[in-house]
């Protein structure tokens, strides 16, 4: 399912520049409906915007939900790892695997949860409905003030993000466990950017920076394992 490696990159991505736009001419709509040109005004006018707002921030929160699980197949949520980072290797595996267990299991949880409300919310109507059937006396569920979509339908982000987010705890674990590597993100690579091919690459290790900012990972040497390594995380020592 290759596929699914970059949905969280494709889902943002179309979000962040549909909300842009539609927030753009919402603006410029509110600006030169206000300019008194005969013709452009009343036509403007005509225009009706108001469910800008609503939609935007409903993308807005479906953005936040996959972006959570990007952040957890690129490593890049924040952890204060001062106890976990000083740790002795059997330990400090033990400790990331209970981790990612536990974001797994409240992510599940939550997907779950999640799943059930929307169902009751109006999805269990929709798809009924939507199959021919007879709905008695489910309810239909509330819509929403300006688009009046089903409410169910902007409420499936949580348990979609959820569900991806404990499916990315998941990957992480079972990478640990087989190769003792947790995710990192490099933020000075930008993808699809190729690099010169006489460019001399710069020996860097972000794990071996003395921050306490990131979780020590098995594979990378940690600081004051290997004296050949700067604590500075900038190369050998001269």
């Amino acid at each position: 399912m290759k596929w699914l490696d970059h949905i969280e990159e494709w889902i943002i991505t179309f979000l962040m520049g549909a909300a842009t736009t539609i927030i753009f001419v919402a603006v410029m709509h509110r600006y030169l409906a206000g300019l008194d040109i005969p013709g452009l005004q009343d036509w403007l006018l005509g225009l009706n915007f108001s469910w800008a707002q609503e939609l935007t921030i409903i993308m807005f929160v479906w953005m936040a939900k996959f972006g959570a699980a990007y952040g957890v197949r690129t490593g890049i949520h924040v952890g204060v790892d001062v106890m976990i980072n000083r740790l002795n290797e059997k330990n400090r595996r033990l400790f990331i695997i209970f981790g990612l267990c536990a974001g797994a299991l409240f992510t599940g949880i939550v997907g779950t949860l999640g799943a059930n409300f929307v169902w009751e919310n109006g999805a269990h109507y929709a798809f009924l409905s939507a199959l021919g059937s007879d709905v008695g006396d489910i309810p239909e569920g509330p819509t929403t003030p300006d688009l009046e979509w089903p409410t169910w339908m902007v409420y499936s982000a949580i348990p979609l993000g959820s569900s991806l987010m404990c499916f990315r705890f998941l990957q992480v674990l079972w990478n640990f466990l087989g190769t003792g590597e947790l995710p990192h993100h490099d933020h000075g690579h930008v993808e699809g950017l190729e690099e010169e091919k006489d460019k001399t690459p710069v020996d860097f290790n972000p794990f071996a920076m003395n921050d306490d900012l990131h979780m020590r990972d098995l594979k990378h040497p940690q600081p004051g394992d290997n004296p050949a390594v700067d604590e500075s995380g900038k190369g050998e020592r001269k």
